[in-house]
């Protein structure tokens, strides 16, 4: 399985919480998640657990780049259970699932990681725009934009982006923008009688 340049960037976004790129942007201002605020305060079995799942999900990651979309589905399955408190494993999965065409698994995952993450936080808007990803393609616009307006807040660049391309008089704005630069690069009949 090869997957498009734009599969990549999802993937990245999803599956890479430590990228520099637009995420920092979604992250600006953001609280740390329950599990970051709380390593403090856990046991040593409970970090290598936590630490463990970190690294199921990296090595989920890398297979699925690599086209082995069962062998990071086993991964993520087993960071789920390693640390079902983690918001995280449940988003990386559902986005694996997505891939996999398991909307209503997804689905299910996605409430659990904004459930676990409380609506808010990296994982939330993630989450949120995923989940309206999904309800976008599925017909449920109204839904879609309540999704990508929670994440938008969150900072999530994609929804903003998402927001502007749903609106209808920004459609508008653009189909009509579009015609007039068509007009303007096509040559006429008026520019051709000036040059002789």
């Amino acid at each position: 399985m090869s997957l498009s340049n734009s599969d990549q960037q999802v993937l990245n976004r999803v599956f890479n919480p430590e990228m520099p790129y637009e995420q920092s942007e979604a992250a600006a201002g953001q609280p740390l998640s329950d599990t970051e605020l709380e390593i403090a305060d856990m046991t040593e079995e409970e970090r290598d657990r936590l630490s463990e799942s970190k690294k199921l999900e990296v090595e989920a990651i890398h297979a699925i780049e690599r086209g082995d979309l069962s062998g990071g589905l086993d991964s993520l399955n087993r960071c789920v259970s390693l640390t079902p408190h983690r918001a995280s494993g449940y988003n990386n999965r559902a986005q694996a699932l997505q891939l996999r065409g398991d909307r209503r698994g997804a689905l299910d995952d996605l409430e659990s990681a904004l459930r676990l993450s409380r609506g808010s936080g990296r994982v939330a808007c993630q989450a949120l725009t995923q989940r309206g990803v999904i309800r976008r393609a599925e017909g449920r616009d109204d839904e879609a934009r309540q999704d990508f307006e929670a994440a938008a807040r969150l900072g999530g660049p994609f929804a903003k982006q998402m927001l502007v391309e749903m609106n209808p008089y920004a459609a508008l704005c653009n189909q009509m923008l579009r015609e007039v630069i068509g007009q303007l690069s096509r040559p006429s009949d008026s520019a051709e009688d000036c040059s002789s």
